[in-house]
């Protein structure tokens, strides 16, 4: 679980993106809270689901830390509803098919599955202040203890 230096705090440029629930993810919209931007690479896939239902039982911890989450990734706004359906997310799902916010984050990369290569999201995980900073990121994540780790974390901001 790498993170990049503590001097990240970076602004975050605005963007917006579709989201379930038939609305739009605009970052200023969230100005005044935490945010958690978990991007992951597929609905339904077993680390996805593993890590989306844990963000879903700590869900009422980080509303606590005035924090939001968002789970991100390339599915259509369909695969997003019936995914957050399936697994009674309370949080919503933003699509990005062409890759605009995943690009934002840096997370595409080159990774081998079932012997190949393929570009895919390289599951990762924001934190953006109140003030719409970037203060912490973890990339490469492996899912068991992460979603415990950034609730941690977020309890420092509050």
């Amino acid at each position: 679980m790498a993170e990049s230096p503590s001097a990240l705090t970076l602004s975050v440029p605005e963007f917006s993106a579709p989201m379930t629930g038939q609305q739009t993810f605009t970052l200023s919209s969230y100005r005044g809270k935490t945010l958690v931007l978990f991007f992951y690479p597929k609905d339904n896939t077993p680390g996805c689901t593993a890590e989306s239902l844990r963000f879903r039982d700590l869900y009422p911890q980080f509303q606590a830390a005035n924090t939001e989450i968002f789970g991100i990734s390339r599915d259509s706004i369909r695969s997003h509803d019936n995914f957050k359906g399936k697994l009674e997310m309370p949080f919503e799902l933003i699509s990005d098919p062409d890759e605009a916010v995943c690009a934002l984050f840096n997370v595409m990369k080159q990774k081998m599955m079932y012997g190949k290569q393929v570009r895919g999201i390289e599951r990762s995980t924001f934190i953006i202040d109140a003030a719409g900073k970037l203060v912490k990121e973890w990339r490469g994540v492996k899912v068991p203890g992460h979603v415990d780790a950034v609730l941690e974390y977020v309890k420092t901001l509050a």
